[in-house]
């Protein structure tokens, strides 16, 4: 491996905290202890760039992993060993608990099964991260068969422990001074090369999506979701890297467990980890009806309560699944937080106290080229270092820098607050470093995309109540910058060119439980004998009496229409697809007429432009009822421009603010009338 500056100066300012991240990856899945594990015997043993010294301290390490980890199975065979040896050592993770009853600490050695093992007092004291979950540790296991034979006796005993860890009291201090010597974008990449990425094989957005993944470690209490294909990686950070971390894989959540034990008083993980991240969440539940709403409770301020006490804690949730379809198959299906489960999935409320919506479709699926093959931080040190930098904020050093656009609510401002300062905490680990414009920018557009996208969500739901999601910010005194969601400007959205001849956006009003709905309609012209006919495959029969509407109406009116033009002298096809969750078709003659006269005159319909409404079979142009919702449908599809009959003009009149400055209102009175307006000049 040929060493890069980033190496070189990794190598210098972190001297013993860097680690060869290939050679971690060799470890994983190996033995039945997490990444970090492997990263610190290998810090230990191969913190040198000579390939032969690396060869001699892997050998050591593959075999104190062989020697000292416990197997499924062998869980036996080590208290064997313990006993016939009289001392074992081993790697486990280790907790402890005050035994009340003989008034003494007793700790558990989960791989061996070992629930009662006698551990002295001051271990305890210099090691308390064992009462609060416990870590990993190089143990020396004592066996005393004496005391093996006396009554309720406990013969396991720890005699001494190493902690796996490289972090120290001054670790954040050493981590911002190291932080010095890189530029921003150095330092970067470094980042997401101590998780395992080569920042070299990602474009920047992924970049970003995976930078943004660590805001839970670095940020008290925040609540991000996770959802995009399988494959990327939406765990591993939670799971492998951070010892800090607790992740629940799908099944039941008891509240017992997750908040605090009534009977006992136990505390339980979001007090006891940094970050419980529920894998899989469409599988979650709770084993008690209000365990959703004691997390909604909690996801809102930090408490949740046990009996008449209130009981605080500062454990960020995660939540993180998986689409079954791609995102804009998602989108017209649904809403994009869907796949939450049942409980949460329509709660808006719910929605509410997420932070964050990271857009797991903008990481790639994983393969051997997206891992890096350079020096990046021991996993222990900088998660160590994440945890300390929770007790910090970088809002104090970017007040009045930002001001954001009035469209952000009391919780909106909480979320994207909490998310820059994740973001620059982790850019900034040192408090007192002067925070540039360029970054402090690249911060707020993040936030404010991830918060917005959560806002998206519930504007599909309560579209009235979450009406306003135009985000925006201004720094300093400079102009004002708006942030959108990319996904909104997928191919199924409007754009600003004109379509090739013979295509047409068009809404239908909907009705019943089905709102408005966007369309694409494709027509073709070609010379033959008058046949005229969908093309969609059985077409409901409401989309067939739009067809025919259209139709009727094309003979009728030729003429005036498409000129001397015979639409009997021609073959005329149309295909309508639709994008939204509406698929029945009503209502779309005026749309189908359109397209099937611009496919005849060869000429295009303007760019941005969307056609609304319906004819009667002599001509007439049917009224519709919901002009002022088709408006808004339209402006949160991106149109510029709604062609809609005259009779609706009243209705426009209380339309919001957002939608009058974006969407440009064009009445026809006939269908003449409609298709002059609706060409392109």
């Amino acid at each position: 491996m040929a060493l890069d500056e980033i190496d070189t100066i990794a190598a210098s300012a972190f001297e013993g905290y860097v680690v060869r991240k290939d050679l971690a990856q060799q470890f994983k899945g190996a033995y039945p202890v997490p990444t970090y594990v492997g990263e610190f015997l290998i810090g230990r043993y191969c913190a040198t760039t000579d390939p032969e010294e690396i060869e001699e301290g892997l050998q050591v390490v593959r075999r104190l992993l062989a020697d000292r980890t416990v197997r499924a199975g062998e869980e036996e065979l080590f208290k064997s060993r313990a006993r016939e040896r009289m001392t074992v050592k081993l790697i486990d993770l280790v907790k402890a608990r005050l035994d009340a009853k003989s008034n003494a600490y007793v700790a558990e050695l989960p791989s061996l099964g070992l629930r009662d093992v006698r551990i002295d007092d001051d271990v305890v004291r210099d090691n308390e991260r064992m009462l609060t979950g416990g870590f990993y540790a190089e143990v020396d296991l004592f066996y005393d068969a004496a005391i093996a034979d006396e009554n309720n006796g406990k013969p396991f005993a720890i005699g001494s422990l190493r902690p796996i860890q490289l972090s120290t009291r001054d670790s954040l201090s050493r981590l911002a001074e190291g932080r010095s010597r890189f530029t921003t974008a150095q330092w970067k990449h470094l980042l997401l090369r101590s998780v395992g990425f080569e920042p070299a094989q990602l474009t920047e957005r992924e970049q970003d999506v995976l930078l943004l993944r660590m805001v839970p470690f670095v940020q008290r209490n925040f609540n991000m979701v996770e959802l995009g294909p399988r494959g990327t990686g939406k765990s591993h950070l939670f799971q492998q890297v951070s010892p800090y971390a607790h992740l629940i894989s799908g099944g039941k959540a008891t509240v017992a467990r997750m908040f605090v034990n009534n009977a006992t008083g136990q505390r339980g993980l979001v007090a006891q980890y940094d970050v419980v991240c529920f894998d899989e969440v469409s599988g979650v539940s709770f084993d008690q009806k209000d365990g959703v709403n004691i997390m909604k409770g909690y996801m809102e301020s930090g408490e949740f309560s046990r009996g008449r006490e209130s009981i605080r804690a500062d454990g960020s949730i995660m939540l993180v699944g998986n689409f079954d379809v791609d995102v804009a198959h998602q989108q017209r299906i649904g809403h994009l937080l869907s796949p939450l489960p049942p409980e949460m999935r329509d709660d808006t409320a719910f929605m509410d106290r997420i932070h964050a919506y990271l857009p797991g479709w903008d990481v790639p699926k994983l393969n051997p080229t997206y891992f890096t093959h350079h020096f990046g931080l021991v996993s222990d040190f900088l998660s160590e270092c994440w945890s300390r930098l929770r007790d910090q904020s970088r809002l104090t050093s970017i007040q009045g820098r930002v001001n954001y656009s009035d469209a952000l609510s009391g919780r909106d401002l909480s979320a994207v607050n909490k998310t820059v300062d994740g973001l620059l905490k982790l850019l900034y680990p040192d408090a007192e470093a002067t925070i540039s414009d360029e970054d402090l920018e690249w911060a707020v557009r993040i936030a404010l995309e991830c918060r917005r996208r959560v806002k998206e969500q519930q504007r599909r739901i309560g579209a009235a109540e979450f009406r306003n999601t135009q985000f925006g910010y201004r720094l300093g005194e400079g102009v004002e910058q708006f942030v959108s969601t990319p996904e909104l400007a997928s191919p199924d959205s409007i754009g600003l060119d004109p379509l090739p001849p013979g295509q047409v956006w068009a809404i239908s009003e909907g009705g019943g439980d089905v709102g408005p709905g966007l369309y694409r309609i494709e027509a073709a012209d070609t010379p033959g004998s008058g046949a005229r006919g969908l093309l969609n495959q059985a077409a409901p029969a409401t989309l067939r009496e739009s067809f025919k509407v259209a139709e009727q109406n094309l003979i009728a009116q030729a003429r005036q229409l498409v000129g001397d033009r015979d639409p009997r002298e021609h073959n005329l096809t149309a295909q309508v697809r639709a994008l939204d969750a509406a698929k029945t078709g009503a209502g779309l003659g005026l749309p189908i007429l359109l397209a099937l006269a611009s496919a005849m005159l060869q000429r295009s319909i303007r760019g941005g432009l969307i056609a609304v409404g319906n004819l009667s079979l002599g001509g007439g142009v049917e009224t519709i009822l919901n002009a002022a919702q088709l408006a808004e449908h339209a402006m949160e599809k991106g149109a510029t421009a709604l062609l809609l009959p005259v009779s609706a003009r009243r209705q426009l009149l209380d339309v919001s603010d957002e939608v009058a400055t974006k969407v440009s209102f064009i009445f026809y009175s006939d269908a003449q009338d409609a298709l002059v307006k609706a060409l392109d000049e």
